[in-house]
């Protein structure tokens, strides 16, 4: 890998940018593990895959899944970030499948990819919004499936949401005020977030074979992880959003930031988890 002349606080800066997105990966996995698992059953697959390759793969949410439902399968793990894939390398080792997975580090941007065999499954999990241009991504994937081979692209329907409507108390429908500065930032800086991959994936030579929706409602009072969770995310949402919040709201996010306060989301018991999960399945023929 060629080196890069950064500096040893752009470096620090990076470790904890990559530390931070990585805590709620593994809160993503841990929370929706059960629709990620019911994704990897509905998929339409001929055979069980022995070659599976997985896109952007973060801390390993997918990768897992994946080996859970396909004991003899092979994954290869793809992702840019050099501390996603040592985290998913260490709970590979611990889970004792570290034989099963190939962890690779590249640029999925890159016009060209390293050398990633011939899946016979390839999965992309809210990962595909992210391409700077997925046309070529999806056309990348075509090309690289073994004949006969699923595409799985999954994508989350925005962010979730996690407090009623009427929270806070002091600033009622903050999150959704919220939702709407980091939506209509997304809109100019990922345009492809919400698409429908139905008419890209046929235009890139995919016979899309079918398309779930899943509903996510997770009552917070099944699982502590969700508050966690709903801290990481709304954490991640205030720094999009925070230049353009009404000074009160951001007083109220800021108050239920503050884990040292006893008006921190950590403490509150009416949290769930509501989103939706979509997963399109397209062959190569």
């Amino acid at each position: 890998m060629p080196q890069t002349h950064t500096s040893h606080h752009d470096h620090q800066q990076q470790r904890g940018a990559d530390s931070g997105q990585a805590e709620i990966l593994d809160l993503d996995a841990e929370v929706l593990a059960e629709h990620i698992a019911a994704i990897t059953e509905w998929l339409p697959l001929k055979t069980h895959p022995r070659q599976i390759l997985d896109l952007a793969s973060g801390t390993g949410a997918g990768t897992f899944a994946l080996l859970d439902r396909f004991p003899e399968a092979h994954v290869i793990a793809v992702d840019a970030s050099p501390g996603h894939l040592r985290r998913l390398w260490e709970k590979a080792c611990a889970r004792g499948v570290d034989d099963r997975v190939r962890a690779v580090q590249a640029d999925l941007d890159d016009v060209t990819w390293p050398d990633l065999g011939t899946p016979d499954l390839v999965w992309a999990s809210a990962s595909m919004h992210h391409m700077a241009d997925p046309d070529h991504t999806l056309r990348t994937v075509h090309d690289l499936l073994a004949p006969g081979g699923l595409f799985a692209v999954v994508e989350l329907a925005g962010l979730p949401r996690f407090l009623p409507e009427t929270a806070p108390e002091d600033r009622p429908g903050l999150e959704e005020r919220a939702h709407a500065v980091t939506d209509r930032f997304h809109a100019e800086h990922v345009p492809h977030r919400g698409a429908d991959w139905g008419p890209m994936l046929n235009a890139a030579g995919f016979t899309v074979e079918g398309d779930l929706t899943l509903a996510v409602d997770i009552d917070g009072s099944r699982d502590t992880a969700i508050g966690r969770y709903a801290l990481g995310a709304l954490q991640r949402i205030r720094s999009a959003a925070a230049a353009e919040l009404a000074a009160e709201d951001l007083a109220a996010l800021d108050r239920l930031l503050d884990t040292s306060s006893p008006h921190s989301i950590l403490h509150r018991d009416d949290l769930a988890v509501r989103t939706e999960r979509t997963v399109w399945a397209a062959r190569r023929n």
